[in-house]
């Protein structure tokens, strides 16, 4: 079942589910809540930037290939600030991670978990969010040393497969958050490889 906005705003004055920072009532729509753009981008070096000249080459099978070392290292991925007058030109074919700028706590033992969709105002423009992975699991951003911690924010892939630049600011309405109630309590909390994600929001890498 998926919950209304009185629902959702019921779930946050209860503690049900965790947002940090309390979202504005303009973000509600009926069955979702829109979440904004934090202000720092994570971008893929191009592919010839390898020092043999030849197209990095990647393989997520691999042994030893560590998608959360590569996202650190400035040989393949560079943390760029969004200028907060001119915001980001989105090009093109070009692919950016980006955070929202709010933490979410859905609690396995409130039995609601979440999807991320995109805007429609932004897809028709050709720019999405996710590639594959909308699922925000129960227990997403559990912190078993501080019961009220207020989460993780949530990492977007953010794409544009459009004709135009598209231009990102910061705070701007990116993604949208559709909650659904769980038919029964998990027996555990996210453990996802990315459960202890720490963003990239600090400032740019390079």
């Amino acid at each position: 079942m998926i919950l209304s906005d009185r629902e959702i705003q019921a779930a946050l004055r209860e503690g049900v589910i965790l947002i940090a920072p309390a979202p504005a009532e303009t973000l509600f729509s009926s069955t979702a809540l829109d979440l904004t753009l934090d202000g720092v981008l994570l971008r893929w070096r191009e592919p010839g930037s390898d020092p043999s000249g030849q197209p990095i080459k990647l393989r997520p099978s691999g042994p030893g290939f560590n998608l959360r070392t590569m996202m650190a290292d400035p040989q393949y991925s560079a943390g760029i600030a969004i200028d907060p007058q001119h915001g980001f030109d989105l090009g093109p074919r070009t692919v950016v991670l980006g955070y929202t700028q709010q933490k979410n706590y859905p609690p396995n033992q409130s039995r609601i978990a979440a999807r991320v969709e995109g805007k429609s105002s932004l897809a028709r423009l050709g720019v999405g969010v996710h590639v594959t992975a909308p699922t925000i699991h129960a227990g997403f951003g559990y912190n078993p040393e501080d019961r009220k911690h207020p989460g993780l924010p949530i990492q977007l892939e953010i794409f544009n497969v459009g004709n135009q630049i598209v231009v990102l600011d910061i705070g701007m309405p990116i993604c949208q958050l559709i909650l659904e109630e769980v038919r029964e309590v998990p027996t555990k909390g996210y453990q996802g490889r990315f459960s202890d994600q720490r963003t990239f929001t600090m400032g740019p890498s390079s």
